[in-house]
This record gives C-alpha cells, structure tokens and sequence, in this order.
C-alpha cells in the first residue's frame, strides 16, 4: 500500500507555524509522524519563490536555505508556484473622521500551489501510483480535486489541518482526517547543519 503526502506548504506556514520556532521542518520525519502504518512513497511539497521586503530583506534567503534542506531528503519533491502583486484599494481599519475611508494598497497573492496540488493529486490516482493520498491543508479550494479522487478514482485520501481546529473548512471531507498538534512539528525538525553539493546548509539564526 503505497501512500502520497501533498503539503500546501502556505498553508501549512501561516497555519501551524509562522510565529513559532518550527519552521526547519523535517518533513519526512513529520510524514512518519502523523502516518507510522503507511508506506510513504513521496512527498510532493508546494510553495512559491517569495521577494524581499523592506522589513525583512532576508526573507527569501532563510526560504532558500529551507528547501536546500528540503532537497537533501529523497522522499521530497518541490512543486513551485507564483507571486502575483496588484493594486486593490481597501478600507482603513481606523478611518479618520474627516479623511478617506480608504486606500490603495499592494495586494500579493500566492497562486498556482492550489492548481498543482490538485493536479498531482488526481494525476497521481489516475495513474495508480498511490493506493493513499495526505493532504496537508485546510484549502476548502481542494475539496473537489478530494471527492474526484476518492469517488471517481478509487482511492482512499486523508487530511491533516494545519490550521487551529475551530478554522477547520467543513467542505473538505476525506476518507479519515487528522489535526495537526504543535507538539508534532517541535519533535520534527532538522539538524542545525546539513549537506548537499553545494556546500553546508546552516539553520537561518533567526528561525
């Protein structure tokens, strides 16, 4: 029985681990965590390039050193998606009484992870190289790529939310579901200090 984990790597970020001290997540060792009976055969992890910002210029450097670390794993393979930035205008919180309601801001947006994910997903069934499929997400977007692939396809598909319970998306329904602990992620981290052929890989100072 061959088992598939699909991380929307978003949203497990800003779901379980922005703010904490997680973020050098192991994720072969996260996958043997949460699914010790299952034959897990590949990872396919999805994200997107993000850009320096002026607050945090060093951002896409900390990124990059993480799927370096990914890339030393064999199980995992890296999907990248996209940034698409765009003016919107957007109401003020706090309006002044006598000033604009409003203002126009850079809105930026992840796309294309969503798409690939559910791509994989059903390519992947299609094509019969899993007998399980793990979604790591609480993208309610997912739910149909989930129903296709279980009612049409003939496999069975678990989720694992990333996200506090009380977030958890009601549309997205699975053939078994698991929560995501904090407790998981702190015992699943990597070492300090890895290898792959372009030199050491060194924890970011700030993570």
């Amino acid at each position: 029985m061959a088992t598939i984990v699909y991380i929307d790597g978003f949203n497990l970020y800003y779901g379980a681990v922005k703010g904490t001290p997680n973020k050098w997540l192991d994720l072969e060792a996260l996958c043997r965590r949460l699914l010790p009976k299952d034959n897990v055969v590949k990872i396919r992890y999805f994200t997107a390039l993000i850009s320096a910002r002026p607050s945090d210029p060093q951002q896409p450097a900390r990124q990059q050193a993480y799927l370096r670390a990914l890339g030393t794993l064999p199980l995992v393979e890296i999907h990248h998606g996209h940034y698409l930035s765009h003016p919107v205008r957007m109401r003020l919180a706090n309006p002044p009484a006598r000033g604009p309601k409003t203002a126009e801001v850079i809105k930026t947006e992840e796309k294309g992870s969503d798409v690939n994910l559910a791509t994989y997903l059903l390519l992947d069934a299609f094509r019969q190289r899993c007998d399980t499929a793990v979604v790591i997400s609480n993208d309610s977007d997912l739910a149909e790529p989930i129903r296709v692939a279980e009612k049409e396809l003939g496999i069975k598909v678990g989720i694992v939310n990333p996200q506090k319970p009380q977030h958890r998306s009601r549309a997205m329904r699975s053939t078994f579901f698991k929560q995501l602990r904090p407790g998981v992620l702190a015992s699943c981290q990597l070492p300090p200090t890895l290898q792959d052929a372009q030199g050491v890989i060194r924890k970011p100072a700030r993570w």
